[in-house]
C-alpha cells in the first residue's frame, strides 16, 4: 500500500544560487537524490506554495519547500524474531539500544536479520510506515541508542527535527593517540574516491560537523565524548581519522592496533583483539514528536569498551607510578 507523505523545510541562506534539485537533496536527506528528482519532475514539489518542475531552477534562500508524494512499498521485508533491547516505547516511538554485529536496514549482503526485520516482528503495524519507521542509523558494529517512529506523523516530525539539528546524539569512543583538547571537525563527507563502501572527507560531499571533547587520557589512547551536529554515513569514524585520531579497532579508517611501549602482554593482546570500532551512542535527547515532551535516554557503555577503558587506565596509572 502506498503511503502519503508530506515534507516541509526552508531553504538555508547558505544555499543561495543552488539548483532546486541540489537544494532539496540537502534538505531531505532521508530520501535518495534520484527519488527526489523524480518527485520534482512529477510536480510533487512546491516552492512557496507554487509547483515547480524544473531541476535547474535557482533558489535564493528562505523559500518554503513542500514535497507532497507517495511512497510505494519497494519490497516486503520479512518479520523476524530478532532480539531488540527496547529502552522505551509508547504509541508513537520506540527507542532501542543496538548491540554490535547487528545491521539496521536490509541491503546488499545483509538481506535480513536486521533491526528492521526485528521491528516488523515486534510491532507488525510498523510495516505501514516507510522504512519501518527508521529515521537514523548506526553502523553494524557501532552500539547504542536509536529512535524509531511507529507512525507516519511521528516519522515525519522526527525527520524534520533531525534536519533542523534539534535531536542531540552523544557518543563515547576510544581514539588512537593522545589528544590534548576537544574541538570541532567541520569537513564535508562523500563517497571515498576509490573504496566505494567507505566514505571520506570530500570537497564535493555533504556538510558535516562533529564536536568532541576529551574525557580521559591514556598513554597512547584517549577516551572522548562526541556530539553530532549532522548525520552523515560513518561521520565520526571519518572525521576522527581525518584529524589523525582514528577509533580503536576501526581498521577500515586507519585504526590499526597501537601498543603502548612497555605494555603488559595482556593489554597488548586486548588491543590486538579489539575487532570493532570503539564507538557507542551513549545519549539521545529530543522532543517527543507527538506530545512535545522533552525526552532523554542513556545507554551504558558496553562491556568490551568498559574492559578496554579499565585496562588502558590501569596501564596509564602503572606507568605514571613508575615515572615518579
Amino acid at each position: 500500500m502506498a503511503q502519503q507523505i508530506e515534507l516541509t523545510n526552508k531553504v538555508k541562506e547558505s544555499q543561495l544560487g543552488q539548483r532546486l534539485d541540489q537544494a532539496i537533496a540537502e534538505l531531505f536527506e532521508d530520501f535518495s537524490r534520484s527519488r527526489l528528482k523524480e518527485w520534482l519532475l512529477d510536480g510533487k514539489v512546491q516552492v512557496n506554495g507554487e509547483v515547480v518542475t524544473k531541476p535547474r531552477t535557482k533558489v535564493m534562500g528562505g523559500e518554503e519547500i513542500t514535497v507532497l508524494a507517495e511512497l510505494e512499498d519497494e519490497e516486503r521485508w520479512e518479520a523476524q524474531d530478532v532480539p531488540l533491547d527496547i529502552v522505551y516505547e509508547d504509541d508513537d516511538i520506540i527507542v532501542i539500544n543496538k548491540p554490535r554485529d547487528l545491521v539496521v536496514h536490509p541491503g546488499a549482503g545483509t538481506p535480513d536479520g536486521t533491526v528492521l526485520n526485528g521491528l516488523l516482528f515486534h510491532y507488525p503495524p510498523i510495516a505501514e510506515v516507510p522504512r519501518a519507521g527508521i529515521v537514523h542509523r548506526l553502523d553494524k558494529d557501532t552500539t547504542g541508542l536509536m529512535v524509531v517512529a511507529k507512525t507516519v506523523p511521528a516519522q515525519t516530525r522526527l525527520v524534520r527535527e533531525l534536519q533542523k539539528r534539534n535531536i542531540t546524539r552523544e557518543y563515547e569512543a576510544i581514539a588512537i593517540g593522545t589528544m590534548t583538547a576537544g574541538g570541532k571537525v567541520e569537513k564535508p563527507i562523500g563517497r571515498h574516491p576509490t573504496k566505494r563502501t567507505l566514505m571520506a572527507v570530500n570537497v564535493l560531499g555533504k556538510p558535516a560537523i562533529t564536536h568532541y571533547r576529551v574525557a580521559e587520557h591514556f598513554r597512547e589512547h584517549t577516551r572522548i565524548r562526541l556530539r553530532l551536529e549532522t548525520g552523515r554515513t560513518h561521520q565520526i569514524r571519518v572525521h576522527m581519522s581525518y584529524i589523525q585520531h582514528p577509533l580503536l579497532g576501526d581498521i577500515a579508517y586507519g585504526g590499526r592496533a597501537r601498543i603502548p611501549k612497555g605494555a603488559s602482554d595482556e593489554l597488548a593482546e586486548m588491543i590486538r583483539a579489539f575487532d570493532r570500532q570503539a564507538l557507542h551512542a551513549v545519549m539521545l535527547r529530543f522532543a517527543h514528536p507527538i506530545t512535545g515532551e522533552d525526552l532523554e535516554f542513556h545507554a551504558p557503555v558496553p562491556d568490551d569498551m568498559v574492559a578496554m577503558t579499565e585496562a588502558l587506565r590501569e596501564d596509564a596509572k602503572l606507568h605514571h607510578e613508575d615515572e615518579i
